[in-house]
Formats: structure tokens, C-alpha cells, sequence
């Protein structure tokens, strides 16, 4: 429902992201269907063998590792704002998700993460037959 959405963005742009100042942060989209959140972070730079995911106890972590590029001695840079070496990006997950079914799909610098979400909870109804 709402309320678990709520959490979800609460926790994804509040204090369920961890960073750390010693790492660079991908830029992150987030959006909602009625099957699924989807996430969506740019990788540029990143080969698939260096992208690790997992979720353990409810928390999803998307990590791994931007090699810094080989640099001529001789070039002079006057800025560099590319971020190089390790990331880390955790969160909490709402209730309703289904985390055995949790797909992502890597092409172009763009890893694509499906969170499926789970039939909410009906409340039943049971009669009662008095004797």
C-alpha cells in the first residue's frame, strides 16, 4: 500500500542509503508499477564482474568497484570529477516484496533492479456457526 511506498522512500533517500565519504555515489532513479519498484543506477565505466548484489535481513546492497583508467604521465587535468574505486549503496525494503524473485539486468552502464511485490494481505472473514 501507500504507507509501505512511503516507507520505501523514506528509508531509499533518507537513511537507507549508507554512504561513505571515502566512496563515490551512482545516481539512482526509483519508480513504481503495480507489479514492481524498479531501481535504476547509472554504472558507467563498470563491467558486470565488478557489480555485487545481495539482501540479507531485509536490506538490499548494490556494491562493487570503478577501476580507476590508466593516465599519461604527461597529461595535466585541471579537474576530475568522475568518481573511481568502491561503492555502496544499501536499503531497507518494504514488507510486500518478494526478495527470491528480486531480477537485475546490466547493459549499457545501466544496472536495472526489479523488486516484485508481494499480493497484499487480505483480511478474511470467517463464519462462525453457533450451536
Amino acid at each position: 500500500g501507500r504507507s509501505d511506498w512511503d516507507h520505501f522512500l523514506t528509508e531509499f533517500f533518507g537513511n537507507g542509503w549508507e554512504r561513505n565519504s571515502n566512496v563515490w555515489s551512482p545516481s539512482v532513479d526509483i519508480s513504481e508499477d503495480g507489479n514492481a519498484f524498479i531501481i535504476t543506477a547509472d554504472l558507467p565505466g563498470i563491467s558486470k564482474k565488478d557489480i555485487n548484489m545481495n539482501v540479507k535481513e531485509n536490506v538490499l546492497t548494490v556494491s562493487g568497484n570503478r577501476n580507476y583508467e590508466k593516465k599519461d604521465k604527461n597529461d595535466t587535468y585541471y579537474r576530475m570529477e568522475r568518481g573511481y574505486g568502491q561503492f555502496s549503496r544499501s536499503f531497507q525494503l518494504p514488507d510486500n516484496v518478494i526478495e527470491n524473485k528480486i531480477t537485475a539486468n546490466f547493459k549499457n552502464g545501466v544496472l536495472t533492479i526489479c523488486v516484485p511485490k508481494s499480493e497484499e494481505l487480505k483480511p478474511k472473514e470467517i463464519a462462525i456457526k453457533v450451536s
